[in-house]
């Protein structure tokens, strides 16, 4: 029997029985922290020592750290839950089917600008409203879309897929990833977000060039696709999408007028988890409304939303609960210490290329935005303090490694949803999607020393 990665929640598991056993062989110890001038605390460099008179964690502390840390983390758990109740009554207004029909109807004979513009949308609303499961529900439409435009489901996928890689890895305002990261670092939210804007496009170009390249060859000659004689692979014949109404446009601008009361509220009124948690339930309240469902119909999509989210909310949970257990051992200074001596060695800007190699490797094991949020922000937060690396750089290497990988790892979820939808084997996405990481990542690189050098803060 061939061995295969086991589910996020039981590496999570896993690595929580891992902590308590580091806090048993690990020294106990601990950094002076200092408030800065933004009145955040943060750690002073060389001032970690060992403490004599730690406690030693029982057994049983596996057990009461989940509810513990559930309870910690719980305003963030909530957030999610509704965030996905709200995405899922815009869903059941058949608003994201409509516009992608109506998209295929004004630029079905422009393949280029069509999946530019497609990619453009998937990234801007995973960049800000951080939706990604919503979108295996698309596959089959854009797969007809592509269809008519004599391309292949690998083109239909990588649209999605590289649109929403790119609008996670440089987020704006992702309730999932910048929101959760930057609460944990101890930043304001939404804070750093002129840079994240302004590499969204450069990075999406280069996203748009291989998918585009690619479609080109294939539109030329459909032997030349990756998924050529795989029957599974094959577009259906095309289905017809629903009608975009009026309907459908009020919903859309409700949507875009959420997004800029997210975008004010943050900015100008500080608002947090609270204030926008009501934001998004007021755009529910006006989906249900605008989209002209019924209130029984809206109450089942809210719930089924939320539902969707459940295993997001625990993973947040179950990863709260790893740095709870360092911290209960006193042993993440620790740990915090020993990974900083490396990367203190060669510089800062070096030192967040590693963070993001470090970020990188770790998606593969927890792939949810949130829950590597929560494992890799207590420890990568206070390496920055030490060897130079601001808080909001070791933000944006979190969201590069998470992003990027999210569309090239099997243990994402989504993605495979997607794949299995449209039947592409995953070794023949490997082969389309590797080579565009490996350029993501590099310019994540190359962004990263800029943002060192620039003070990015």
């Amino acid at each position: 029997m061939s061995w295969r990665v086991p589910h996020t929640l039981i590496l999570l598991a896993a690595m929580i029985v891992a902590a308590l056993i580091l806090t048993w062989v690990l020294p106990a110890g601990n950094f002076t922290t200092a408030a800065d001038e933004t009145g955040r605390d943060v750690v002073v460099p060389g001032t970690w020592q060992a403490l004599e008179d730690a406690p030693r964690l029982s057994p049983l502390a596996l057990f009461t750290v989940i509810p513990r840390a559930l309870a910690d983390a719980q305003a963030v758990i909530f957030f999610v839950l509704i965030v996905g109740g709200v995405l899922g009554v815009i869903r059941a207004t058949g608003t994201l089917d409509a516009a992608l029909g109506r998209l295929l109807a004004r630029f079905g004979d422009r393949a280029g600008l069509l999946i530019f513009g497609g990619m453009l949308l998937f990234g801007i609303a995973s960049s800000t409203f951080g939706m990604a499961v919503e979108y295996i529900a698309l596959i089959p439409i854009l797969i007809a879309l592509c269809r008519g435009l004599k391309l292949d489901t690998m083109t239909a996928v990588g649209m999605v897929a590289v649109g929403y890689g790119v609008g996670y890895g440089a987020a704006a305002l992702n309730p999932f990833t910048v929101m959760v990261a930057q609460d944990v670092a101890g930043l304001q939210p939404g804070s750093g977000i002129g840079l994240r804007l302004a590499i969204f496009l450069p990075l999406l170009a280069i996203g748009f060039h291989h998918v585009w390249r690619y479609a080109q060859r294939v539109q030329a000659d459909p032997q030349a696709s990756l998924v050529y004689g795989i029957p599974e692979a094959q577009p259906p014949e095309m289905a017809e999408p629903p009608v975009f109404s009026q309907r459908h446009l009020a919903v859309l601008l409700a949507m875009l007028t959420t997004l800029l009361g997210l975008v004010a509220g943050i900015v100008f009124l500080g608002w947090y988890l609270v204030e926008l948690s009501a934001l998004f339930l007021a755009l529910a309240v006006a989906a249900w409304w605008l989209g002209g469902l019924a209130g029984d119909d809206a109450a089942r999509a809210f719930g089924d939303g939320a539902a969707a989210m459940t295993m997001t909310a625990l993973l947040v949970g179950f990863a709260r609960a790893i740095a709870l257990m360092l911290e209960d051992g006193m042993v993440l200074h620790t740990i915090v210490h020993g990974l900083s001596m490396p990367l203190s060695m060669v510089g800062p800007e070096l030192s967040a290329v590693g963070m993001l190699a470090m970020q990188s490797m770790l998606n593969l094991f927890i792939p949810s935005g949130s829950g590597q949020a929560f494992v890799t922000m207590p420890l990568m937060a206070p390496i920055g303090d030490i060897v130079g690396v601001s808080r909001q750089v070791a933000v944006l290497a979190f969201l590069f490694g998470d992003g990027f990988m999210n569309i090239l790892i099997p243990t994402n979820a989504v993605l495979m949803g997607m794949l299995g939808v449209a039947g592409i084997p995953y070794d023949r996405w490997l082969r389309f999607i590797g080579p565009l990481v490996l350029k993501l990542l590099a310019a994540g690189a190359v962004i990263l020393m800029f943002a060192v050098m620039l003070g990015y803060d």
